[in-house]
């Protein structure tokens, strides 16, 4: 469904999965091209190390890139399925206060999955995330390899 910046935030913030885990979006850039997001630390996430836990971090690092693709070509009059085709995590640093980060689609990764969704009706690709502390030092960093496909694509 195509919407607004705004209507998807607050919508993905009242997101059980999301909300339960304390993971807010502070907002996405326009045009969908970024995002910021936030993990409450709490009773709700904790772990027995006082730190949040690694699931959340890896859930709240799992689903924006493949929501921005959507929406970006969406509003472009695309007919598209994005998800996350797989992830892979790495912590560094116990996530020991609340954290954040931010994601980035430049006009030049449009252009391009634009022209492969064209060519080939599919388009992957690998996108680091680097969650971030208060004092951000990187405490895990996600890679999250999207795939899209354009469902209207004939060979």
């Amino acid at each position: 469904m195509r919407v607004s910046e705004n209507v998807l935030k607050w919508a993905l913030r009242f997101y059980p999965p999301l909300l339960l885990q304390r993971i807010w979006i502070v907002g996405f850039k326009k045009d969908f091209k970024g995002i910021r997001v936030k993990i409450a630390k709490s009773l709700l996430n904790k772990n027995y190390n006082d730190s949040i836990f690694g699931g959340t971090l890896f859930s709240a690092a799992d689903p924006f890139f493949p929501v921005m693709f959507h929406q970006i070509f969406l509003h472009k009059g695309y007919k598209v399925v994005a998800w996350s085709k797989s992830a892979e995590i790495q912590f560094l640093k116990p996530a020991a206060t609340t954290m954040h980060f931010e994601l980035d689609i430049d006009d030049e990764e449009i252009i391009e999955a634009e022209a492969e969704l064209n060519k080939s009706g599919k388009y992957i690709r690998l996108h680091p995330v680097n969650i971030l502390d208060k004092y951000n030092d990187i405490c895990a960093t996600v890679k999250v390899e999207v795939y899209i496909r354009n469902i209207n694509y004939k060979e």
